[in-house]
């Protein structure tokens, strides 16, 4: 892994994301929200990299 950090995606003030109710489950807005959230490409390499950089950071289990 290359030991840049990439940016974090920065969205325009006021983006709206459009979210689509699931039929048949109860669903809170936030978690429909999280749902459409994770379908952005630039949102998810971004919490992939999140994950692994805690996922490989030793100092983590450190007390």
């Amino acid at each position: 892994m290359d030991n840049q950090i990439p940016k974090s995606p920065v969205f325009a003030a006021g983006q709206q994301w459009e979210t689509v109710k699931r039929d048949g489950v109860y669903e809170s807005e936030v978690t429909r929200l999280v749902r459409r959230l994770r379908q952005e490409p630039s949102i998810l390499a971004d919490q992939r990299v999140a994950w692994e950089r805690w996922r490989n950071d030793p100092t983590g289990l450190r007390r």
